[in-house]
């Protein structure tokens, strides 16, 4: 049994345990731990299925699948708290999951596929297409903090209608990457497509079809019972919200990228290993954050783009790093130490941030 199958069985029984400590309505940390653990292998079993149903269905639709099911339990965890009101948390998860996939999962991976294979390569069609996209989900959300910051008595009404505009506009761009990757220049992103086939050979469509719903339903049962304690369960161990968001809820609703990302590069697939990290990020970058933009609206929970200015300078400094150790197409130890070490400090530094 691998690490995956071994982390997506062994923690489904938190699952009955979150609910019985719900019900019973036992501290709100244990309420807090537990159900956080249930969500990661709901995770698993959730992309996994992406996988599964995309194999089946053949690399166009397979290839959307899981361009919208990619970050499906990070989207369910970010609606379930924009509806408890908790935007700053969702803003927060948002520059959090970018930073952890660029820098974390992308860390772990070179580091240890380096000290198994020493010097490692990959396409650089990945960065190179990254890198432009990330940029310019950098910009669009440094503007409106921008606007918020230097105008006085900035109007929120103006900075939610610039965030929506822009929103839609990374929906766009969005759509654009995946029209590149999926129709105009769909033989650059081959590779690595066939160890992942390897994996998961024998695929039974409808099975795999009962287990995506079922998985979604219970990462939204799991997140609305996580969310309602999330803010007292911090509380008592010290955690600022910002922290909470930036940190931990990106390890629990990425579990799954983490492990295929590592899984992978320790076998010599670093090309998706790479298409894993930078993928996830952008599909946050260009396509989650917009939708709960939008999503917000409708909730009458008025999300926008203006964030916390450390976490924009974070997320910058997330991506010129990523960019700057990735586009030569090369990995080893080194390099994913350097950025495992990128990480601890932007995280240290959300610890003693008193937001």
């Amino acid at each position: 049994m691998t690490l995956k199958q071994l982390i997506a069985f062994g923690l489904l029984i938190f699952l009955p345990i979150s609910w019985a400590a719900e019900w019973w309505h036992w501290d709100e940390l244990v309420v807090c731990i537990t159900a956080g653990l249930a969500i990661v292998p709901l995770a698993i079993w959730l992309s996994t299925a992406t996988e599964e149903i995309a194999l089946v269905t053949g690399p166009g639709v397979g290839g959307l699948l899981n361009a919208l099911f990619g970050n499906a339990t990070e989207l369910i965890i970010a609606i379930v708290a924009l509806r408890a009101g908790l935007v700053e948390v969702v803003k927060a998860s948002i520059t959090g999951t970018v930073v952890a996939n660029l820098l974390l999962v992308l860390g772990l991976a070179m580091l240890l596929g380096g000290i198994k294979h020493k010097e490692q390569k990959f396409q650089a069609i990945f960065p190179q297409v990254n890198a432009p996209a990330m940029t310019l989900a950098v910009t669009a959300i440094f503007l409106p903090t921008l606007l918020a910051n230097t105008t006085e008595g900035a109007d929120p009404h103006a900075i939610q209608n610039l965030s929506q505009i822009v929103a839609l506009l990374l929906m766009l761009v969005y759509g654009l990457t995946l029209f590149f990757s999926l129709k105009t220049h769909s033989y650059l992103y081959e590779v690595g497509v066939a160890e992942l086939g390897a994996e998961h050979a024998s695929s039974h469509l409808w099975l795999w079809v009962v287990i995506l719903a079922l998985a979604t339903v219970g990462v939204a049962v799991e997140s609305e019972i996580f969310v309602g304690v999330i803010e007292a369960a911090t509380h008592k161990i010290g955690l600022t919200p910002l922290f909470t968001g930036v940190i931990i809820l990106p390890l629990l609703g990425g579990a799954a990228e983490y492990v295929t990302a590592v899984n992978v590069a320790w076998k010599n697939n670093m090309d998706l290993s790479v298409s894993v990290a930078m993928g996830s990020s952008s599909l946050v970058a260009l396509f989650v954050a917009p939708v709960l933009v939008i999503a917000g609206a409708f909730l009458g929970q008025p999300m926008d783009l203006n964030f916390n200015l450390f976490e924009v300078v974070a997320v910058a400094l997330a991506v010129t790093v990523a960019n700057l150790i990735s586009l030569d197409g090369r990995s080893n130890w080194l390099e994913g130490s350097l950025l495992l070490a990128s990480y601890g400090v932007i995280a240290a530094a959300f610890y003693y941030h008193p937001a």
